[in-house]
């Protein structure tokens, strides 16, 4: 779920607010892959302490545990939403590193290395329009013997033959 950076502001203070600013589009892709590592490590740390309240929120609504202030926490909806926002930021983070990484990666390949990872790529989209034949025989195909009659009567006599047959019947049977 993507949150506004007016919510963000307004949910975050100021220092937490500066870290995730910086993980949005202009700033990160200004950012070294160090700086980006450091900002992580900060994120993870903020994400953490805004789950380990959240939950502690949690359990003295259920009444599970004292509570820690005055009062106990009637509602922990703010911090899950604390929570949420940094994990979104570290999920940004994560991927620009990777990408930092992947690209650094690619920088130091040789070409014999671009090129067999071409083919690794090429042959794993490979599709196959048409399945196997599965097993098949050997001296190829053979023919299936029928128990049906091969003699069949003309469509047009149809109706005539069941009267010759009846015709038939009653001249043996008059006999």
């Amino acid at each position: 779920m993507s949150v506004p950076m007016a919510t963000e502001k307004r949910m975050l203070t100021a220092n937490e607010f500066e870290a995730v600013r910086k993980t949005h589009y202009p700033d990160i892709c200004a950012m070294g892959r160090d700086d980006l590592v450091e900002t992580a490590k900060l994120l993870r740390e903020y994400r953490n302490k805004a789950r380990d309240v959240s939950r502690r929120q949690r359990r003295e609504m259920r009444g599970k545990a004292d509570p820690r202030g005055a009062r106990p926490a009637a509602d922990n909806t703010g911090t899950s939403m604390k929570k949420q926002i940094f994990a979104s930021a570290l999920k940004r983070l994560n991927s620009e590193i990777r990408r930092a990484d992947e690209a650094s990666a690619r920088a130091a390949a040789t070409q014999s290395d671009l090129a067999r990872r071409a083919l690794e790529l090429k042959r794993a989209n490979r599709v196959r329009h048409h399945p196997s034949a599965g097993r098949t025989a050997g001296r190829g195909m053979s023919p299936n013997t029928s128990d049906a009659p091969t003699v069949t009567a003309d469509p047009r006599e149809v109706g005539r033959v069941s009267q010759f047959v009846k015709d038939g019947q009653a001249r043996r049977d008059a006999r």
